[in-house]
Order: C-alpha cells, then structure tokens, then sequence
C-alpha cells in the first residue's frame, strides 16, 4: 500500500471543481491519502466558496490528518522557500511514500528525488507509475 502524502494544491485542485481528475485520488485501491492540518488549511482558505471548502471538508473525511510536524530542519541538500518547508517535514514525519505536489516552482527540482524516504512527485507522474507497475513495466 502506498502512503500518499498531498499537499496543498493538490487538495485544492481535487476540491475546486466536482469533476477534478485529481479527485480520482480518493479512489485508487491500495493507497493511504495523508495530508497536515497546515496543507489542509491552506487550499482552504484559498477556495473561493462553500461548495469548494464543502467538497475539500468530503476529502478530508478520508484522508489521514497528521497535525504540526515536530522537526525544523530538512536534510542538508535541500532548499525549499519557508512556507513549504512545513510540507516536507509533514511527508517525512508521516513516513510517506511519495509527497504528491504540483508546485512546480518550489519544488520542481525536487522531483523525483527521495528525500529521507519520502519521493517527490507532481500526481500525474505518481499515476503513471502505478499504470506502468500495474502492467509489469519498469
């Protein structure tokens, strides 16, 4: 079973529209969806109504909660803005598989690293390797 954690923008994307690709998340077998109570209430708070937040508060209904993480500092080689570094240090902390992300910018040159176990993947990348798995390819 593969521990997803998502981050900020991937909740908002799945909660911004009812018809989000990205909310197919919640139904893949054999996956734990994991996100921080930081990541939560940051695509809440950039969603524009209720019916956004109300799809986002459904999300969350099946997703594991990890709270404020404990740890402060990321692995040496790493260098990531203030304000994602949370993010990070949630995905290691909830011993993550993979942290699912579409901030290109930030962590754009992150991706396809593991970073203290945890791989760094934008969900598009995440789900072709399961495709490829799922059919034996490397």
């Amino acid at each position: 079973m593969d521990r997803l954690f998502l981050d900020a923008n991937v909740l908002f994307s799945a909660a911004y529209r009812s018809d989000s690709g990205l909310a197919g998340l919640w139904k893949l077998p054999d996956v734990q969806l994991v996100t921080s109570e930081y990541a939560a209430e940051e695509a809440r708070v950039n969603l524009a109504d209720d019916t956004q937040r109300q799809r986002l508060n459904k999300l969350l209904r099946d997703t594991v909660l990890v709270p404020a993480i404990s740890a402060t500092t990321l692995p040496q080689d790493v260098e990531l803005p203030e304000k994602d570094r949370p993010i990070l240090l949630a995905a290691i902390d909830a011993r993550a598989a993979y942290l699912l992300t579409g901030d290109k910018e930030h962590f754009g040159k992150l991706f396809g690293r593991e970073i203290a176990g945890v791989r760094i993947l934008p969900p598009a990348d995440y789900l072709r390797r399961r495709h490829r798995a799922k059919r034996g390819e490397p």
